[in-house]
């Protein structure tokens, strides 16, 4: 199963990807009148590449967001072994102390015996 922060980084990656597509529509529109046979027109032109550079500012904006948020993911920041491996670490030095205090007491109850 995918998290939920890294679920919606690849919408948004598939987001941008579906922009480059757009733009690279945009850049082939505008050689087409660039292209065209009784010259471009530039209203045609002007629409295209102002659509071209928002979306071009989008792509951008959403690219450098996720390389940032890329940097500052910590895939084991949430992740408790050095924690759990603590308590098992006391836990037997817990089952040591609780073994001599044992040792200490059978010991001890035999020497009162022995008295």
């Amino acid at each position: 199963m995918i998290p939920q922060s890294q679920s919606s980084s690849l919408q948004r990656l598939q987001h941008v990807e579906k922009r480059i597509v757009r733009v690279l529509e945009l850049a082939g529109a505008v050689m087409e009148e660039l292209g065209n046979s009784q010259g471009p027109r530039t209203d045609a032109v002007g629409a295209h590449c102002r659509e071209f550079m928002i979306a071009m500012k989008e792509i951008q904006t959403t690219l450098r967001e996720e390389i940032k948020s890329a940097c500052e993911y910590r895939p084991f920041e949430k992740c408790d072994y050095s924690a759990r491996i603590a308590n098992e670490i006391c836990c037997k030095k817990l089952e040591y102390v609780i073994e001599k205090l044992d040792t200490m007491q059978q010991n001890l109850e035999q020497s009162t015996d022995d008295v």
